[in-house]
């Protein structure tokens, strides 16, 4: 069974992890997680509360679900993957500086096998310099960090580009992963 990697922190979005977590399986995909140390993670809500009398202009983050990481960032081989899915939430903020993460990332990438990423994500993304020159979406509040990653954004629900597919967030998770399955079933470049 051909492994897509997972990487995760304390504060992954639960809706972007888990759909891809029981979707990618479904397709006969087994899914790797892997965090900055192999151990349980928390994973968060993020949405701006739906209440008009208590405006937020920035997502509220409330606790969501744990989520077991089997495999720390170092011990990670690019080989042994077919692809990787990075959500978002507030880890990709921290973790985009393990740099175990940024290697195994920038070597699935120079490998040609498919990315997919969600909100923040791009975050780990623009770390690694894999989307300069891409074509990508993100939610709107990290456009910049797209464009300080080189890449071109723009605000659609989702965006593919070569082997590479980005979503602004959990609700554009079905299509995501749509694209993201049909890349993987392509031979890749390597």
């Amino acid at each position: 069974m051909a492994k897509i990697l997972m990487p995760i922190g304390d504060g992954t979005e639960a809706l972007d992890t888990f759909y891809a977590y029981y979707r990618l399986p479904e397709d006969g995909f087994e899914v790797v997680v892997a965090g900055p140390e192999a151990r349980l993670y928390h994973t968060v809500l993020h949405e701006i509360p739906p209440n008009p009398d208590v405006p937020w202009d920035i997502t509220q983050e409330r606790p969501g679900y744990h989520l077991q990481a089997t495999q720390s960032f170092a011990d990670l081989d690019a080989r042994d993957y077919a692809g990787i899915f990075i959500s978002g939430g507030r880890a990709p903020e921290y973790i985009r500086y393990d740099a175990n993460l940024l290697r195994v990332v920038s070597e699935i990438w120079q490998q040609g096998k498919p990315i997919a990423c969600l909100c923040h994500g791009i975050e780990i993304l623009s770390a690694t310099d894999c989307i300069r020159g891409k074509k990508v979406t993100t939610v709107p509040k990290c456009a910049l960090d797209a464009e300080q990653g080189g890449a071109e954004y723009v605000n659609q629900p989702w965006v593919v580009d070569g082997r590479l597919v980005t979503g602004r967030g959990y609700q554009d998770n079905t299509e995501v992963l749509k694209e993201f399955l049909r890349l993987l079933r392509e031979p890749t470049n390597s």
